[in-house]
């Protein structure tokens, strides 16, 4: 299956500091990509990368053929990168429905079927975005990415900080986004066993370089992978502090 999207020999950061060091990994259509490592290993700043909020030192990045390397964000918005970032990015002060028809671009994911695949949000499409709970706000902000149609979606830490029932409630709904709906994506997740049921490959990053690449079900059933790089144990991560990368 040829690559949707192709990183090679990438290096980035911010200012004069390089976080990111000869990354390479690429992504196919229609398949999911887990973005696993410890905190301040480089994730984050991999995904903003590929937005193309940071500064590039060298290499390429490819989008079906599109060299998005010297794009600016919005043009990598139009030429079909979808953010769903950690901050959630939406308009408090806009409506539900307002949220999604500002940014909604003609495709197969209209505002109808973004209530169907969040019927939360169908119920409260005329609230205010600063009226919604944290996993309301996080399912409208995967939302308002998923309204641009775009090609390849990165999502930063989807279910971080939110109740159990909301995690397993947006896990559902992004196993049908990829499964179902056939969504290219990049996933960044502290809780790799949860992430690793929903994506296809996986690639592990430390001090801004991929360390360990696996399939999925593989990697979710190697134990001292997943000990040695990420700090799992069968009872869960271990904490590492919150520093972000």
């Amino acid at each position: 299956m040829p690559d949707l999207l192709r990183i090679e020999q990438l290096s980035a950061g911010y200012g004069e500091a390089v976080v990111l060091s000869g990354i390479s990994l690429s992504l196919a259509e229609g398949e999911a990509l887990a973005l696993l490592g410890r905190n301040g290993m480089g994730k984050t700043t991999l995904i903003n990368t590929i937005v193309g909020v940071t500064r590039f030192f060298s290499g390429t990045i490819m989008l079906d053929g599109v060299n998005l390397t010297r794009l600016r964000p919005d043009q990598r918005a139009h030429a079909g990168v979808g953010w769903v970032p950690q901050e959630r990015n939406i308009f408090k002060s806009l409506t539900v429905h307002e949220n999604l028809t500002a940014v909604a671009q003609p495709g197969a994911w209209t505002t109808d079927k973004i209530y169907t695949m969040f019927p939360r949000l169908g119920e409260r499409r005329q609230n205010l975005g600063n009226q919604l709970s944290g996993g309301e706000q996080q399912m409208l902000a995967v939302a308002r990415a998923l309204v641009l149609n775009p090609r390849v979606m990165l999502l930063d830490e989807p279910l971080e900080g939110l109740a159990p029932i909301i995690v397993d409630e947006l896990l559902a709904a992004l196993r049908r986004i990829i499964r179902d709906e056939g969504m290219s994506a990049i996933l960044v997740e502290q809780n790799a066993k949860k992430i690793l049921g929903v994506t296809d490959h996986a690639v592990i990053i430390e001090r801004g370089a991929v360390v360990h690449a696996a399939e999925s079900p593989t990697l979710l059933n190697d134990r001292a992978a997943l000990e040695l790089h990420l700090g799992v144990t069968d009872s869960g991560p271990r904490r590492f502090g919150r520093k972000k990368a």
